[in-house]
């Protein structure tokens, strides 16, 4: 399209959120499902007057959460806004898993003292594809609405981006946090940057959202999508921020980049020793944003614990929910037996068979190649840690060489390998 338009137009502009229908105890009921763990609902009386509306009516809202296909896997810390979308799913409404592939070629400057590097369009393919098989491991696939922002941002060309920039100010651009600190320090900010805000807003008036979710650091990009909704005579969305999950160090954000993050593919028994080794303060926050337990049960496990309960107990429930959800009951169970029996030393059934050749092998090179160690240092300095084990016995001298046989051999609780060398 040469011209920019909403693609809603004036005779499909929904009426504004009143009071004219009735708030029950079921809307009551809704909005506190919609509240459970948020940062931020704004503004609160307006999503409660839509869900009055929604029940009045019988019509779904449409709730949108828009994700850059930056990365090709999908962690916990994503499913916390993911969790939000399902949960408002199962309370019958719309929800529209949107997947940035053209914003992603611009690049999210959210939070970044830096630009981003803008991705490939077979980057975005591969990563997007990946997003779907995950993300529906967690939504309903029947009930997810699947749209590319591409369907949409392609066509509006030169003509319609300018006219769409002149509906925001530089000066409400600047508001923003990361822009602000950037431009005080001097630090390049480039034109692309603004317009990516310019896009994800305009996302919402293509979608007609109702709701728009994200973490934090998405705000102000959800503040836009509001404020341009209202240029084009539609009615504001209201915007949830989620709070961002810190990983398994209980500091850091959760990121691959940084290591302390549980993937939602991983083997079932890896995520729920992981799970298990949070720390008991963090592990409340975690039954908050990725338990569906009910709050209630929430805070009476929590306050056994306070009165007793070994916290071991509540950090069990919770891995054995998290690993069900993407691995199944059985496989919970499994991973349960199988890290109490690495506890007590025990050897795991399903441990890899490694066979290596060379004997005598010097341990740290056995361990490196049978892929228990990174490398020789790292293997020799678990050897001086007390934390290598052959057929149950600890390795006391990094100099062992092991002779022609089958061992198993074991690093630290979790790795095993059943080794024959010859």
């Amino acid at each position: 399209m040469s011209e920019l338009h909403s693609p809603e137009t004036s005779s499909g502009h929904r009426p504004a959120a009143d009071a004219a229908h009735p708030i029950t105890d079921r809307t009551r009921e809704a909005l506190a499902v919609t509240r459970r763990g948020v940062d931020e609902l704004l503004p609160e009386q307006e999503w409660l007057a839509k869900l009055a509306r929604s029940e009045a009516t019988g019509v779904p809202l449409r709730v949108k959460l828009g994700l850059d296909p930056t990365a090709p896997d999908i962690h916990l810390g994503h499913t916390v806004v993911l969790n939000k979308m399902r949960q408002l799913q199962d309370l019958g409404h719309t929800v529209i898993f949107l997947i940035g592939d053209f914003t992603s070629m611009i690049g999210d400057p959210s939070g970044r003292n830096t630009t981003r590097p803008p991705l490939t369009r077979e980057q975005i393919e591969a990563n997007a594809q990946t997003y779907f098989r995950q993300a529906h491991l967690v939504l309903d696939e029947a009930k997810t609405e699947i749209r590319y922002n591409s369907e949409w941002s392609d066509p509006l060309g030169a003509r319609g981006m300018i006219q769409l920039a002149s509906r925001y100010t530089v000066a409400r651009m600047m508001e923003r946090n990361d822009f602000s600190e950037r431009f005080k320090a001097g630090t390049p900010i480039s034109v692309h940057e603004f317009l990516y805000p310019l896009m994800q807003g305009y996302d919402s008036v293509a979608l007609k959202s109702d709701l728009e979710l994200g973490g934090t650091d998405q705000k102000f990009n959800l503040l836009v999508g509001r404020a341009l909704q209202g240029e084009y005579g539609q009615e504001p969305q209201c915007i949830l921020t989620m709070p961002l999950l810190e990983g398994l160090d209980g500091v850091e954000k959760m990121s691959k980049s940084k290591g302390n993050y549980i993937g939602i593919t991983e083997p079932a028994n890896t995520m729920y020793a992981k799970v298990l080794s949070i720390g008991d303060a963090m592990m409340w926050k975690w039954f908050t944003l990725l338990s569906f337990r009910s709050e209630s049960e929430i805070g009476k496990l929590r306050l056994e614990v306070e009165t007793g309960r070994n916290p071991k107990d509540a950090k069990v429930l919770l891995a054995k929910e998290i690993t069900a959800r993407f691995h199944g009951a059985a496989a919970a169970e499994g991973a349960e037996a199988d890290f109490e029996l690495r506890a007590r030393g025990g050897v795991p059934d399903d441990i890899e068979a490694v066979a290596l050749d060379g004997a005598p092998l010097p341990i740290g090179v056995l361990l490196k190649q049978a892929g228990l160690a990174a490398s020789t240092g790292e293997a020799l300095r678990l050897v001086d840690g007390r934390g290598v084990r052959v057929d149950g016995s600890v390795v006391e001298d990094r100099a062992v060489k092991l002779a022609a046989g089958t061992y198993v051999v074991q690093v630290g609780k979790r790795k095993f390998a059943r080794v024959t060398l010859t």
